[in-house]
This record gives structure tokens, C-alpha cells and sequence, in this order.
């Protein structure tokens, strides 16, 4: 039995790899939710990187297969978004390990509180989150125009 090295490590949103999971997050989104205002891709780069937030990859054996974002909504509360594992990858425990990460980078900035939204379809996302901590609040922001396919969930760091 061969062991993967996993590797997760900050990355700018405009590289090419980010680029090219984000293409593949999106058609994955926009395969399950056709519903108009159910997807939303708007993240600036910004948004992701000095003391605002980190967009993060991981890597196995060197080969990006999924990234996540951490965004300052305020001076204490930070927001998860693009989280994705590519399909292949599934299963290896690689999405757990890369919000742990996440939330690392979260407390680094100063946050106390993370928030994020999911879709109602995604159940493997919402048992994971649920799995570590998070819990449901009000939809917020922009999530509050698309109550038929938006689930927000809130933990204390």
C-alpha cells in the first residue's frame, strides 16, 4: 500500500490551478442547481489574500485536487467559500483536513466566528460541516435570495 503525500498551502485565486478547480466547482454547482440565482461564483481575489483572507490548495503527490477560501466578513467573523475535493479525490478525508486549515488561517486573521452556506443537495458537504461543529443559522447576505437551495451554518472558533 503507497501513501499520498497531501499538501495544503496558500495559493493566489488567479493562479492556474485555482482557476482550473474553481471551472470544475462551478460546472459541478451549476450541473446540480439550474435554478435561476441558485450558484453563486463571486469571489475577488482581494477578498482571498494579505490580511483579509487565504484561498488555500491541496495538493496529493504534488497535484492539485481541491482548494477552499477563508474571507474576513468583519474584524471577527470570517466566511468559507469555494470549497471543493475534485471527484477522484473523494473519500480520502482531504476536504476535513483542508477546514481545519482553514479555520487555522481564520483565527491567524483575528476571526472568532466562521460562516458559510452550502446547497441543500450537497449532503456530503452538510454532514461534513455538521460533523465539525457547525450549525445552522439564518441565511445571510446574498443567500437570502435563494431560500429554496441555501443552507448557512455558523461555528464560534
Amino acid at each position: 500500500m503507497t501513501s499520498e503525500i497531501v499538501s495544503i498551502a496558500r495559493a493566489e485565486l488567479t493562479a492556474d490551478a485555482s482557476r482550473a478547480l474553481i471551472t470544475a466547482l462551478n460546472a459541478e454547482l451549476s450541473a446540480m442547481y439550474s435554478e435561476p440565482g441558485a450558484n453563486h461564483f463571486g469571489l475577488d481575489p482581494a477578498e482571498v489574500s494579505g490580511r483579509r483572507g487565504a484561498f488555500l490548495l491541496v495538493s496529493l503527490d504534488g497535484t492539485p485536487v481541491g482548494c477552499g477560501a477563508v474571507r474576513l466578513i468583519d474584524a471577527e467573523k470570517g466566511e468559507l467559500k469555494r470549497m471543493y475535493v475534485a471527484p477522484a479525490a473523494r473519500g480520502k478525508g482531504l476536504s476535513k483536513q483542508l477546514v481545519t486549515a482553514l479555520e487555522s488561517e481564520a483565527r491567524a486573521l483575528g476571526a472568532k466566528r466562521l460562516v458559510l452556506e452550502t446547497g441543500t443537495r450537497q449532503h456530503a458537504a452538510l454532514a461534513l460541516y455538521r460533523g465539525m461543529g457547525f450549525h445552522s443559522i439564518p441565511l445571510y447576505g446574498e443567500y437570502r435570495l435563494s431560500p429554496d437551495t441555501s443552507v448557512c451554518l455558523g461555528k464560534d472558533l
